[in-house]
């Protein structure tokens, strides 16, 4: 946290634009360090506000002085230790309280980092007093030491903790500091970063300097070793304030344990044009900042030294893989921009392995895959075919993904000495990697459209029957369902959604049964509340999240927390329909009326509330007409494609109504007669408050303890929070064509489309090839689960001429429900019975099942 300081050098001649941008810029600032004499009452109870520390006044006196005012020359040496000096010299007591405002986001980079180290030493069996090594540099006075002492016991925890800082009073502070709170273990380091070596202060560690080893005989023997003895290496505002950054983010890999935690926390400023194609950082919402941002707050903070430029984080990303990123603003101090970082090692393995046994091992760990490789032709004959050999055994053994995108890009940065992508150094292997800067996920604009999935996971459990040896494909949804299949045990489970927000949802669910006790896990997933999530998801949630997950739910922590909304349910593009009703229900008073149904005891009562008092106004032909019947509605409040619009109005047509003349062939009247076919059943057969979530969340906003989906019980939460349950999930982020691509043949058992086939237009051949694929994925007798808005679907018969033998399990009468959501008007299932050519291999013995294609290497 030492830095140049604000005019350690003279400005030479007169710059209006940094006269202006100080100008502006000081304003800012004292308008935070007005907020901030606000708290002064509250300062005097916080643990850092001693008594011999200067009054408020004093420090923000002696803050601006040393700051906007005081000439530094450098305190009479001509290098850095004495322009810090001159700078830190008369401010040193007053560091503290002056930064507080500033450098935000300190706290909860040592939170992100103690909760790594703590999800690892469970896992690894360690004890608080194990040996446990914590570099902080360019540590300052000390603050972020005593901090973390919020998340771990820090005398305890770790066996030595070394603060390195070039400023000596700075330094003097840190003593002051740790004497008065008694920390032994805690050993302040005044030294230039870049020549810090722990071998030099710990016994046991090799490399020269280490007590007993041979001494080199000359400078240039001295070699650093790759890796060093720091489980954690922390950087809070540093980097930014260090001149020579390479050989100090250099000298950090050798100081690094082969499985340490590296964090930070700074000030940057970048463009999007310099990081849209990369594919290895953690994530990029947010990391954009404009123009006028980005030349503002350059301009403000080189007046103090302090460099902003995008080289520092993008040469730490280069060197270290990312664990999690978060792109963030300090919004007291005018949207200041500032990230998080936690990162690793680059090579998450051994030192000594070869290039393609790292690549194997991630896919493995990743997706579990086979060890194919992409095609390239620098291997010689002989090298392919014995590696070809050594592949073609792998698969045979291997989990049944034939290969993975995650692979290829893997192979592509290892190839230019790039980090691997973020998902490879994430505890978990349930998120698939995927590129989330691609169109195809961007036209989503960060957005789920379901926060609840709309299937009812009872008549799922019924018709699918799942066992300990099936593998389940399904649409994630809002993962509802995809946590229904889990409870059943099958062996395996690809839960694929095109939009990363919607398997963003699903992550967190997943991690949230990993981390959260059952109380809090109701509070987000049953009330859509928890005024604690954020704390939640940095110490508890953060260890078993993607990078790309965390940084999404920590942009929308408000979704929870914010006392003024309604929580998760209210959010989405089903937000749309579930307002409408809300502002319907308002326009026709009958608000109360809902209120009854809620509190109804019986199915009688419930009846008579809705055809007397709801269903009025919300079926009447005004509703229908202008709001509900357009594509607009349709599309983004309740999902509807225009090809599956076009079979409920080809399925009006057709009906009786009709043809007696009792209704018109319109769009308005298909639509009016599908919504009173889907809810009065509901209403007639389904008693809301007691036993249909689906439609009481949309009434409510939330769950209640009696009627809510089966995730949300106690029985699931004891079974899916056990250790290696849901190990076999994997979360693929891309379109169900892909995914299907690169899995080996006859793997799947169950495949779950719900309504996708009624999005494909009847006059492409798209349908077909999506229905070849599946035959090819599916084993023989495997089954196809789909829902539609049709009675009779057209994509049926394409299913038959395929190899598959369609029954209908489910078909919505008059006045009958077809499930508890009743949105469908028909539900099928599809079985394999024959292969289409070729033939699905793994049928003999001595097939090789490589997916149609051949094997090729390419040479890392």
């Amino acid at each position: 946290m030492a830095s140049l300081g604000g005019n350690i050098l003279p400005l030479v001649g007169f710059n209006i634009h940094a006269f202006f941008t100080g100008i502006t810029g000081g304003l800012l600032f004292f308008a935070g360090l007005i907020r901030l004499s606000n708290k002064k009452a509250s300062q005097k109870s916080d643990q850092n506000h001693h008594d011999d520390e200067p009054g408020l006044l004093n420090a923000l006196f002696l803050f601006c002085y040393g700051c906007f005012f005081k000439p530094h020359s450098g305190s009479g040496k001509a290098n850095q230790q004495g322009a810090l000096e001159s700078f830190y010299s008369s401010q040193a007591s007053v560091y503290d309280v002056t930064r507080r405002l500033l450098l935000r986001g300190r706290e909860d980079m040592l939170a992100l980092a103690a909760a790594q180290l703590l999800h690892k030493a469970k896992g690894e069996g360690r004890k608080a007093g194990d040996r446990r090594i914590w570099v902080d540099v360019g540590g300052g006075t000390g603050w972020n030491i005593e901090a973390m002492a919020r998340f771990v016991n820090v005398p305890e925890f770790f066996s030595t903790v070394y603060l390195v800082d070039l400023s000596p009073s700075l330094c003097a502070v840190a003593e002051k500091r740790f004497s008065r709170l008694g920390w032994d273990n805690v050993k302040i380091i005044c030294q230039d970063a870049r020549t810090f070596r722990l071998e030099d202060y710990e016994n046991g560690l090799s490399g020269p300097g280490t007590p007993g080893s041979s001494t080199p005989r000359s400078y240039f023997d001295q070699k650093r070793p790759e890796h060093g003895g720091a489980d954690l290496i922390t950087m809070s505002y540093s980097l930014s304030m260090i001149p020579d950054y390479y050989s100090v983010i250099d000298s950090l890999t050798s100081l690094l344990s082969p499985d340490g935690l590296l964090g930070v926390v700074d000030f940057y400023v970048q463009s999007k044009v310099d990081f849209t194609y990369r594919n290895w950082t953690g994530g990029m919402i947010g990391r954009h900042v404009n123009y006028l941002s980005r030349t503002f707050w350059r301009a403000w903070f080189d007046l103090d030294r302090v460099a902003l430029e995008p080289a520092r984080r993008d040469y730490l990303e280069y060197k270290f893989g990312t664990i999690l990123t978060a792109n963030l603003r300090n919004t007291a101090l005018g949207s200041i921009p500032y990230y998080i970082w936690l990162g690793c090692h680059k090579k998450p393995f051994s030192s000594s392995s070869l290039p393609e046994e790292i690549i194997q091992r991630i896919d493995a760990l990743a997706t579990e895959s086979p060890y194919l490789l992409p095609s390239d032709s620098n291997y010689t004959k002989k090298q392919q075919n014995v590696i070809t050999a050594k592949l073609t055994r792998a698969i045979e053994r291997t989990a049944p993904e034939i290969r993975s995108k995650a692979f290829d890009a893997a192979i592509q940065n290892l190839s230019a000495n790039l980090p691997l992508p973020s998902f490879f150094y994430q505890n978990h292997h349930w998120r698939i990697y995927y590129d989330d800067q691609l169109p195809k996920h961007t036209q989503f604009n960060d957005e789920y459209i379901y926060a609840f999935t709309w299937e009812d996971s009872r008549v799922d459990r019924e018709i699918l029957k799942l066992g300990r040896d099936d593998v389940v494909l399904a649409i994630t949804s809002a993962g509802d369902n995809i946590l229904s299949y889990a409870m059943q045990s099958p062996a395996r489970i690809h839960a694929i959604d095109l939009n990363p927000s919607q398997n963003h949802l699903l992550e967190l669910k997943v991690a949230s049964f990993t981390a959260l006790s059952h109380a809090d896990f109701w509070k987000v997933f049953g009330e859509g509340k928890h005024q604690d999530f954020r704390d939640l998801l940095i110490t508890k949630l953060s260890p078993h999240l993607s990078s790309r997950a965390f940084q999404y739910w920590l942009n929308n922590s408000f979704i929870f927390t914010n006392t003024k909304s309604r929580g998760l349910y209210d959010t989405g593009g089903s937000r749309h329909a579930m307002r409408a009703f809300r502002y319907i229900s308002q326009l026709f008073r009958c608000r109360k009326a809902v209120a009854s149904i809620l509190a109804s005891q019986t199915l009688i009562e419930q009846r008579e509330i809705w055809h007397n008092k709801i269903r009025p106004a919300l079926l009447s032909p005004l509703v229908s007409n202008f709001l509900v019947s357009t594509e607009a509605f349709l599309w983004k409040a309740l999902g509807v494609p225009k090809n599956q619009l076009a079979m409920i109005e080809a399925d009006h047509q057709a009906s009786a109504a009709v043809g007696t003349g009792m209704a018109k062939s319109t769009r308005a009247h298909a639509v009016w007669h599908y919504m009173v076919n889907t809810l009065d059943p509901v209403v007639e057969k389904t008693h809301i408050p007691v036993d249909n979530p689906y439609y009481l969340v949309c009434m409510t906003g939330q769950f209640n303890r009696k009627c809510h989906p089966d995730y949300l019980s106690r029985a699931a939460h004891r079974k899916l929070s056990q250790p290696g349950v849901l190990d076999g999930l994997r979360i693929h982020t891309d379109e169900i064509d892909e995914v299907i691509a690169r899995m080996a043949p006859g793997t799947v058992t169950v495949a779950v489309l719900m309504d996708s086939m009624d999005w494909f237009d009847p006059q492409s051949d798209a349908a077909g090839r999506q229905i070849e694929k599946v035959n090819r994925a599916l084993k023989m007798g495997g089954r196809v689960l789909l829902r539609s808005a049709g009675l009779r679907p057209w994509y049926v018969k394409e299913f038959e001429k395929r190899g598959f033998v369609g029954e209908r399990v489910g078909n919505r009468g008059v006045g009958e429900c077809i499930d508890r959501v009743n949105m469908y008007a028909s539900c099928w299932v599809c079985t394999k019975v024959d292969n289409l050519p070729p033939p699905t291999p793994g049928s003999s013995e001595g097939e090789q099942r490589t997916g149609g294609g051949e094997v090729d290497v390419w040479s890392l």
